[in-house]
């Protein structure tokens, strides 16, 4: 199932550790539209904008797999309001900047991030976005902004 011209369902709810551990990751019919708006409204933009494909590194995630991978059940993944990803070639910083800069999304994490292509960039989107900007990484935590390395 296409979510987006360069998006695709299965692509979004993709999980080794699903896999390994035998945990169903397929979202409920509820879940569709949340992750046809974030394909829609965020991630084809970015495909676009950049002119490369796009790698999802973690979409959907059922709670189950929440869980099987210490992340929060509540978390926006289980919404399929999120994704985890990367653009090979491009810095992730000039990535969220560019999002930041030109889309709207609810919540937007630089992860990891140490220069260059390191880490990731977690997105949401909402009806109603916050536009929440912060910079995780595991010595500092999560700050407000995005903060380069």
């Amino acid at each position: 199932m296409k979510l987006s011209k360069n998006f695709s369902l299965q692509e979004m709810t993709k999980s080794q550790t699903a896999l390994r551990r035998g945990i169903d990751n397929t979202p409920t019919p509820d879940k569709i539209e949340p992750l046809t708006m974030l394909c829609e409204k965020v991630l084809q933009p970015v495909r676009d904008h950049f002119d490369r494909p796009v790698t999802i590194t973690s979409g959907y995630r059922s709670p189950e797999l929440c869980m099987a991978i210490g992340s929060k059940p509540t978390s926006q993944h289980t919404k399929g309001q999120a994704a985890d990803f990367e653009v090979p070639g491009v810095s992730n910083m000039e990535v969220a900047k560019w999002i930041s800069e030109n889309l709207e999304f609810d919540q937007l994490i630089l992860e990891c991030y140490t220069g260059g292509n390191t880490g990731w960039i977690h997105c949401s989107y909402v009806h109603e976005p916050r536009k929440e900007l912060l910079t995780y990484d595991r010595v500092n935590g999560y700050r407000k902004g995005l903060i380069d390395a």
